[in-house]
């Protein structure tokens, strides 16, 4: 994780503190449901919890360092936490951990700490769709021009444009909530997964705890292809945010100039040109969108695992679980803020629009001369005859059109082509299906 894309909240998920917490419950969990079971004295489950609860919740940066140094000798990480514990639990420490094994904790605690990055990520997301639906209100009838291959198609509205961002963004957050349903898993299972040493119960008991559901497979390690879809998900919303960055950065283009990023007082754009207004937050959020689409990757590829059980999916998670939800939960808020303080500029808008002399008209005239009678393809080419002559000499398309005597509309006709509300008249409609 690097500091200047991280937000407190979600890299306090990845911090030790949390960690350990969470190493530390499910261990006391299990503790209870093996006393209920007759396994292990009551007495002794209660020893757990209220010895080592105190040690958790006063958890600091020199107990981090203490386990590190048991690491460092046993070379286990799950056992240096153990032993450490054991310290504090004293004799009754030995009933820790009866039947798991260390993927038991490891992998349950990984479920623990997606759900919760989750969690945040979805507010994050009802932050965005709250800006977007917002602004996409606010701009529901603010005409501008639609662009395919970059070029001038026909007229839309920038509450369109907007409403198509929230659609996707709605997309995604379903989809990260059926992500979050199926990494929520827990396995405390054993070695290889049979419940030889431990009861179902204690799995089960453990999972409603942690607010979890039993993995019914886990092998000893729940299954990769969860997680692979959970990282997925992350990156194809990542790839959104890039749709949308990608809008901001084209829009404020100097020679398009729609719309810009908000520009603070202070705020420099260039070391050298002090005129500078630079779509810097969106050029971020490309690039941070790319990394988080970087960690589907690994994770696809941690699915394949030897036999039951390898490690080989361990220092890939290490890494991909923090830095691909820190690096989302960062890039959906400043995402959400370029949209909330967003500069929108009407007038360029319709400039940009009336730059082509009627051009953007073209397919309305055309539908126009069928109407009238004339074939499809005679109507294409005498619309593209006239077109072009505006792309070539800046003619004005509807006066071309008015003098050509092979046009079979009279002017009422074609003035009729051009009215711009007519390409706007199904915005309610489509307002309607996005926003219900």
């Amino acid at each position: 994780m690097i500091p200047r894309y991280s937000r407190p909240e979600m890299a306090a998920i990845w911090a030790p503190a949390n960690k350990f917490r969470i190493w530390f419950e499910v261990e006391a969990h299990a503790c209870d449901a093996l006393a209920e079971l007759g396994v292990i004295p009551k007495a002794a489950a209660e020893t757990v919890w209220q010895r080592g609860t105190p040690l958790i919740e006063g958890w600091s940066e020199a107990d981090t360092a203490k386990v590190d140094a048991i690491e460092a000798e046993t070379r286990h990480d799950v056992i240096a936490f153990l032993t450490y514990l054991a310290q504090a639990v004293g004799e009754e420490a030995r009933f820790v951990h009866q039947g798991m094994t260390s993927s038991d904790l490891l992998d349950t605690t990984l479920a623990v700490q997606l759900a919760q990055a989750a969690d945040i990520l979805l507010a994050d997301l009802d932050r965005l769709l709250a800006a977007l639906k917002a602004r996409a209100e606010e701009h529901k009838h603010t005409v501008c021009i639609g662009r395919s291959h970059g070029v001038h198609a026909e007229p839309t509205t920038f509450g369109l444009k907007l409403a198509g961002h929230y659609a996707a963004f709605a997309r995604g957050r379903a989809r990260l909530e059926a992500a979050r349903a199926e990494i929520a898993t827990c396995a405390i299972s054993g070695a290889v997964g049979t419940f030889a040493n431990i009861d179902p119960a204690v799995e089960a008991h453990v999972a409603d705890k942690l607010g979890l559901t039993p993995e019914p497979v886990s092998t000893q390690v729940i299954p990769r292809d969860r997680h692979a879809a959970f990282f997925a998900t992350l990156g194809v919303i990542a790839s959104c945010v890039e749709n949308l960055a990608t809008e901001v950065r084209h829009l404020q283009r100097t020679e398009v100039r729609e719309a810009e990023e908000f520009f603070s007082a202070g705020q420099k754009g260039s070391s050298a040109m002090p005129h500078k207004r630079n779509p810097v937050l969106t050029e971020n959020l490309t690039g941070l969108a790319r990394m988080v689409r970087s960690y589907a990757l690994p994770a696809m590829e941690n699915v394949a695992l030897w036999h039951e059980r390898d490690i080989s999916h361990s220092s890939v998670e290490r890494m991909i679980g923090p830095d691909a939800t820190v690096t989302l939960d960062f890039a959906l808020n400043r995402l959400a803020g370029v949209v909330e303080k967003l500069l929108v500029y009407p007038e360029a808008m319709r400039a940009n629009l009336d730059k082509l002399g009627g051009l953007v008209h073209s397919q309305r005239v055309l539908l126009g001369l069928t109407q009238a009678g004339v074939s499809r393809e005679e109507a294409y080419t005498l619309v593209q005859r006239n077109a072009m002559k505006v792309w070539t000499e800046g003619a004005d398309f509807l006066a071309e059109l008015k003098a050509d005597p092979e046009v079979p509309l009279d002017a009422a006709a074609l003035e009729a082509c051009f009215d711009l509300a007519y390409h706007t008249r199904r915005v309610d409609a489509i307002f309607d299906r996005v926003f219900g």
